[in-house]
C-alpha cells in the first residue's frame, strides 16, 4: 500500500533509477525480504521475534550498498531519501494517525460470536471500507470482532476472511477506498467512475466469500464447546470514545481535500523537493493522531487492549519494503526496455488490442508481492495513461487494472498493509494466525476461484 494521498510523489520510488540498466539480480533484496517475512517466523521465531528490524534493514542495505558502489553513492542516497520522504513517511503517517483514531474508539458491551454475527460485521465492514478506507474499516472493526469471539476456540477463518472483505475487496467503490484508487483519482478518474463500474465485480466478489465463509462458519461454529453454544446472548452494546468517529471523518476529509486545496511550491531536502502541499498533509495526519490521543480516556485504550506493537512492526517491516522495492518498480515502469518486458507485453493481443483478462490477472500478481499503489500506476501508463479515454472506450481495461490492484491485494499478508496490521493485533491477542504461506493456502483456495469467476463474466471476449 502506497499513501493514498500522494499525486507529485507517486512515481517517486522510482526516481533518479534507470530501470533498463537493471537485471533481475536488483530485485534480491526485495525477495529477500519478502521470503524473510515469510519464513523466518517458522524456522527461527525467536531470531525473528528479537531481530525483524535488523534484519529490514540488512535487506535495504543489500541494496543500497552495491547501487551506491555501482551508480554513485550520491543516486544511491537520493533514491533512498526520495522513497522515505514521498512514500514512506506519508504512508506511515497515514497508518499511525488511522491506527491510533481507530484505537480509541471502544465497543463496550458483548456482540456473541456466532455465525449470522460474524457475516453481518464481515459484510458491514465490506462496506464501510470504502467510506472509511480498508485500513480505517479494519483498524475500527477488527477488535470487536475478536471480543466477540474470544471464547471460540475454532475462529482463525474468521480473521482470514476479514483481511480478504474488509481490508481489501471492500475498498473497491471509491477513490478513498483503497489507494490504487485514489491515485486513478489523483490522474483525472472521475470520483464516481469507480462507484458505477466496481459495484458488479466487487458485490459479485464479496457475495460469493461471504456465502463460502457461513459455510465454513457454520462448520466451525457446530465444533464448539457446549459452554459455548449456551451463550446465547451478549451484554447491551456500547460506544466509548465515540468523538474518534469524528476525527476517523476528519482523516477522510484531510486525504479527499488536501490535493484540491493546496498551496504551490515546496522546499528541498538534501536535493529532495517535497511540496508544501505533501507537508500539510502529514502534519495534519500528525495533529489528528495527537488530538485523538490527548481527547481519549486512557481506559478507553486499556479496555481496547491498545498497544503500539503493530503498528511498529508494520513501520520497521515495510521500511525495508519500500526501499527494497524501488528496483523492482524501476524495471516495471521501464516496460519493453526492461528486464520483465517479455511479461509486460503479455498485456497486448496479437491486434494491438488490450488483452483485459492479462491486466487483470498481471496487475493482480504483482499487486500481490509489490506495492499494488505503483503497480496500479504502471498498468494505467501502459494502458495509454490517458483517464478521458480509459473512462470511456478503454473502459473495461482500466476496469481490470482497477479490480487487479484492489481485490489481490487479499492474495498475500503484504499485497496490501491492513493485512499486515490485523495479522499483528491478532496474534497479540493470541490467536495463532496463519504463516505467510499457510495465508496463501487460504486465498488460492478461497480467492483464485473467485478471481477466476470474475475474469469469466467481466473480462473474457
Amino acid at each position: 500500500m502506497l499513501s493514498a494521498f500522494l499525486a507529485e510523489g507517486a512515481h517517486a520510488a522510482a526516481h533518479g533509477v534507470d530501470g533498463a540498466q537493471l537485471g533481475l539480480l536488483w530485485v534480491v533484496p526485495f525477495v529477500g525480504i519478502l521470503l524473510s517475512i515469510a519464513l523466518l517466523p517458522l524456522l527461527a521465531p525467536k531470531f525473528w521475534h528479537h531481530h525483524f528490524g535488523k534484519t529490514s534493514i540488512f535487506w535495504a542495505l543489500a541494496f543500497l550498498v552495491p547501487f551506491g558502489l555501482l551508480f554513485g553513492w550520491a543516486n544511491a542516497g537520493e533514491a533512498a531519501l526520495t522513497t522515505l520522504l514521498h512514500e514512506y513517511v506519508p504512508f506511515i503517517v497515514l497508518l499511525y494517525a488511522l491506527f491510533v483514531v481507530s484505537g480509541g474508539i471502544f465497543v463496550s458491551g458483548t456482540l456473541v460470536g456466532r455465525p449470522a454475527v460474524n457475516a453481518g460485521l464481515l459484510a458491514f465492514g465490506t462496506i464501510a471500507a470504502s467510506a472509511l478506507g480498508t485500513t480505517g474499516a479494519a483498524m475500527l472493526l477488527i477488535r470487536p470482532l475478536i471480543r466477540a469471539n474470544e471464547n471460540r476456540k475454532h475462529k482463525v477463518h474468521i480473521f482470514v476472511f476479514f483481511i480478504f472483505l474488509v481490508a481489501n475487496i471492500g475498498g473497491s467503490l471509491t477513490p478513498l477506498g483503497d489507494p490504487p484508487l485514489y491515485l486513478g483519482f489523483l490522474k483525472g478518474v472521475d470520483f464516481f467512475w469507480t462507484l458505477e463500474h466496481m459495484m458488479a465485480p466487487m458485490l459479485l466478489s464479496a457475495a460469493v466469500i461471504l456465502a463460502v465463509f457461513f459455510v465454513i462458519e457454520w462448520f466451525q461454529f457446530r465444533r464448539e464447546e457446549m459452554a459455548l453454544q449456551k451463550r446465547e446472548t451478549g451484554d447491551a452494546l456500547k460506544i466509548e470514545g465515540a468523538h474518534n468517529i469524528l476525527l476517523l471523518l476528519a482523516i477522510i476529509m484531510t486525504v479527499l481535500l488536501s490535493n484540491q486545496f493546496s498551496p504551490p511550491g515546496g522546499m528541498d531536502v538534501a536535493g529532495v523537493h517535497v511540496a508544501y502541499a505533501e507537508m500539510i498533509r502529514v502534519g495534519a495526519l500528525i495533529l489528528i493522531a495527537f488530538l485523538s490521543l490527548q481527547s481519549t480516556k486512557e481506559r478507553v485504550r486499556v479496555e481496547n487492549a491498545f498497544t503500539w506493537a503493530p503498528i511498529q512492526e508494520v513501520a520497521i517491516l515495510f521500511l525495508g519494503i519500500f526501499v527494497t522495492i524501488v528496483p523492482a518498480l524501476a524495471i516495471l515502469r521501464a516496460g519493453e526496455a526492461g528486464a520483465l518486458a517479455d511479461a509486460i507485453a503479455l498485456v497486448t493481443n496479437p491486434d494491438g488490442t488490450a488483452n483485459n483478462a492479462m491486466y487483470f490477472w498481471m496487475t493482480g500478481g504483482l499487486s500481490s508481492f509489490l506495492d499494488n499503489a505503483p503497480t496500479y500506476l504502471v498498468f494505467f501508463n501502459m494502458a495509454g495513461g490517458d483517464p478521458q479515454m480509459l473512462m470511456n472506450e478503454g473502459a473495461m481495461t482500466l476496469l481490470a487494472i482497477s479490480a487487479g490492484a484492489v481485490f489481490m491485494g487479499a492474495n498475500t499478508y503484504i499485497g496490501n498493509a491492513p493485512n499486515f496490521m490485523v495479522k499483528s493485533i491478532c496474534e497479540e491477542r493470541g490467536i495463532a494466525m496463519p504463516s505467510f504461506f499457510g495465508y496463501m493456502a487460504w486465498s488460492v483456495l478461497i480467492l483464485l476461484p473467485v478471481f477466476a469467476l470474475v475474469t469469466y463474466v467481466f473480462f473474457l471476449p
